[in-house]
C-alpha cells in the first residue's frame, strides 16, 4: 500500500483528504498551526496550546463513514450568546485532549479514535506559530501579523513567514515525510496553508530530502491574498519558497488553465514537473472530491515508484 502524505490546511485540505480516502493508501495529514481565527483564534488567546480549527477539520474530512454521528458532532458549533458560542464541539474535545497529553500528535491521535479517523493527522509543527507577511502599499510595504489578518488583507502578498522561524517540527511529522510515496500539496489558501509547510526549515528539508513524487493541487477560484494572482503565478510563488524540492505534477482543474496553457506549463517545467489539466471544478469554486479522486488514483498507478 503506498503511504501519502497530504499538507495543508481549513477547506482545501480537506478536500484533499476527502480525495484521497477514497483510494487505497496509507494516508497521513500535515496540517498548519497558524491558525489565529473564530474559535481557534479565541482559544489561542487564552491559552497556549495548537489552534484546534484546522486539526478538527482534518479529523472529520477523514472520519470512517460508520463513525458519521460522531464527525457530524465535531462539526456542530455551540449557539446562544455565551462563552461557548460559536465554537465546535471538536474544538472543544481537542483543547481538552491537548490539556491532557503533553504530546499533541497523542492528543489528535486521540481525538481521531472518536471519529474514526482513517489517516493518521499530525501537525506540521508542536508548537504554535503565527504568519507574518509583506504586502504591497504604495511605494512602499506594510507588515501583518497573524493568519487571519494576512487572509483578508488589501494589497499583494510580497513575503511570508513564520514566527518563531527556527520553530521544530513535530517528529512524527518528519518520520512520515521520511516513508512517504507520495507528497500532496494544495489545494488551500496559499500564503496561509500551502506555503507555510516550506517555510519551516526542518519539514522545507525533509520535504525536499524526500524520494517521494509530489504533486501540487491548484486552486479554482481567486482568494482574497492571492488576488489578481494567476495560476502560473501560484506555482511561480510556490518555487519562491521551495528551494532544493524537486515537484512531479501541478494539477489544474478549471476554466482558466485553458485561459493560460503556456505560462502554466512553463511555470510547472520550473518546478521540473508536468502539468495535469482536468476538469475538478464542483461548482466553479471548490473541488469535486470523486473527480480529483479520479485524478489522484490516477497519477498513483501510472507512476507508482
Amino acid at each position: 500500500m503506498q503511504k501519502v502524505v497530504a499538507f495543508g490546511g481549513g477547506r482545501g485540505l480537506s478536500a484533499s483528504l476527502r480525495a484521497l480516502s477514497r483510494l487505497d493508501v496509507d494516508l497521513t495529514a500535515v496540517v498548519t498551526v497558524a491558525d489565529d481565527g473564530g474559535s481557534s483564534g479565541d482559544i489561542r488567546a487564552t491559552r497556549r496550546v495548537l489552534p484546534p480549527g484546522d486539526l478538527r477539520k482534518a479529523l472529520v474530512a477523514t472520519a470512517d463513514p460508520s463513525r458519521a454521528e460522531a464527525a457530524e458532532l465535531f462539526s456542530h458549533r455551540f449557539g446562544g450568546e455565551d462563552f461557548l458560542s460559536g465554537h465546535p464541539v471538536g474544538n472543544i474535545v481537542l483543547l481538552s485532549l491537548l490539556e491532557r497529553h503533553e504530546n499533541p500528535v497523542e492528543a489528535v491521535a486521540a481525538a481521531g479514535r472518536i471519529v474514526g479517523s482513517r489517516a493518521r493527522v499530525l501537525p506540521m509543527s508542536c508548537t504554535p506559530l503565527d504568519i507574518e507577511a509583506d504586502l504591497a502599499e504604495g511605494a512602499g510595504t506594510r507588515t501583518i501579523v497573524g493568519q487571519h489578518d494576512v487572509a483578508v488583507a488589501d494589497g499583494q502578498v510580497e513575503d511570508v513567514r513564520l514566527l518563531p522561524a527556527d520553530a521544530p517540527a513535530c517528529p512524527e511529522t518528519l518520520e512520515a515525510i521520511a516513508a512517504a510515496d507520495w507528497l500532496v500539496f494544495g489545494p488551500g489558501s496559499w500564503y496561509t496553508s500551502v506555503i507555510p509547510h516550506l517555510l519551516l526549515p526542518s519539514l522545507r528539508e525533509a520535504i525536499a530530502a524526500s524520494a517521494a513524487r509530489k504533486i501540487v493541487v491548484l486552486n479554482l477560484s481567486e482568494e482574497k491574498e492571492t488576488d489578481g494572482l494567476t495560476l502560473a503565478g501560484h506555482v511561480d510563488t510556490l518555487r519562491r519558497y521551495a528551494e532544493g524540492v524537486r515537484f512531479h505534477y501541478v494539477v489544474s482543474g478549471d476554466a482558466r488553465t485553458l485561459a493560460e496553457p503556456g505560462s502554466l506549463n512553463s511555470a510547472a517545467q520550473s518546478l521540473e514537473a508536468r502539468l495535469v489539466a482536468a476538469d475538478l471544478a464542483a461548482d466553479g469554486v471548490t473541488h469535486d472530491v470523486a473527480s480529483l479522486a479520479a485524478v489522484l488514483g490516477k497519477l498513483l498507478v501510472e507512476d507508482g515508484g
